[in-house]
């Protein structure tokens, strides 16, 4: 697909409330895997009320739900009791305009999730509803009845009758038709694995409550859970998009200053070089003018001894010899 048909698809999702329900907290599975301090399973059930409506979102929540757990859990082979076992209520919505890797991917976790000691039902209204691919791997099976009014109707109730190991003592077609409120056709797998003779049975009436219950109840319920508090409060975490976007703007900034403190040891260095040329002239300056005044003081003090001798008495007697013999020459 396009990046244009996923965005939209992804806006499907979002319209129909995608961001709080896939949002963090994520759900972890142990949580609905939990027992009883008697070792007793617990019945977790998703108020999908309103999620109903948006049918997309159900069917994306389930079908993720599905392959979390056949990622996570481990290989545990063909324990005695189930470590989870999932009644996925209106599901037609998973298979509804499915496209046809869709609904492979269905049949294929269906298929391997019972090695790692999961369950899973499909309920719904009819048959029909689900895939014959993913109806061959579903071992027990409990059919209520259906009405065939249509040909259309009486068509899929004969698929429904197929589907079935059949039983010499009635037919199978006939008893799904028959079978009052309370009573349904059920075929459970046998010890082999092989799945059993169509039967009808009757089932025991249900002991929870018949209905819906209030907010309040709903409310009570909620306080009262083990995983009370851990789900309530939505949390903002980063996304994909803001932590490379933040990444990248570290990096800039890393650059940045690499770039400034490049530049100051440039000029450091530039200052340093200049220093020591200043430095180089300066002693240069000064070694000559410390050898002029040496020159000069020499010369000085010569003069004065000179004119001092010249003061004295030998002195005076060589001047006069001077001047006495260059009169005579005269």
């Amino acid at each position: 697909a396009s990046i244009g048909a996923i965005q939209r698809q992804l806006l499907v999702l979002e319209n129909q409330g995608g961001v709080q329900f896939f949002g963090e907290p994520a759900l972890e599975l142990s949580d609905i895997m939990r027992t009883d301090p008697d070792g007793r399973g617990r019945i977790n059930i998703l108020a999908a009320d309103r999620l109903m409506g948006a049918p997309r979102l159900y069917a994306t929540s389930l079908l993720w739900l599905l392959s979390e757990l056949f990622e996570e859990l481990p290989e545990v082979g063909d324990p005695d009791k189930p470590k989870l076992v999932f009644f996925f209520d209106e599901a037609h919505l998973l298979f509804d305009d499915a496209p046809k890797a869709l609904v492979d991917k269905v049949e294929q976790v269906a298929r391997l999730i019972r090695s790692k000691g999961v369950g899973v039902y499909f309920v719904t209204q009819n048959p029909a509803d689900v895939p014959e691919d993913i109806l061959g791997q579903l071992g027990n099976r409990v059919q209520h009845a259906l009405r065939a009014f249509t040909a259309k109707d009486r068509k899929q109730l004969k698929q429904a009758a197929e589907t079935y190991r059949d039983n010499p003592r009635f037919s199978t077609e006939e008893a799904i038709r028959e079978v009052g409120v309370g009573e349904a056709v059920t075929s459970m797998l046998e010890a082999k694995g092989a799945p059993g003779v169509v039967e009808r049975t009757l089932i025991r009436p249900p002991s929870s409550q018949l209905g819906p219950i209030t907010a309040s109840e709903r409310q009570t319920v909620i306080d009262t859970s083990p995983i009370a508090g851990k789900y309530e409060a939505l949390k903002d975490r980063d996304s994909a998009y803001e932590i490379l976007r933040g990444r990248a703007e570290e990096a800039a900034k890393a650059a940045e200053e690499a770039e400034r403190l490049e530049a100051e040891a440039k000029e450091a260095e530039r200052e340093h070089k200049a220093g020591r040329r200043y430095e180089a002239e300066r002693v240069g300056r000064s070694t000559s003018r410390r050898s002029t005044r040496s020159s000069g003081g020499f010369g000085d003090a010569l003069t004065k001894m000179v004119v001092k001798e010249l003061k004295g008495t030998t002195g005076r007697r060589i001047v006069r010899g001077i001047l006495g013999g260059l009169f005579k020459g005269r």
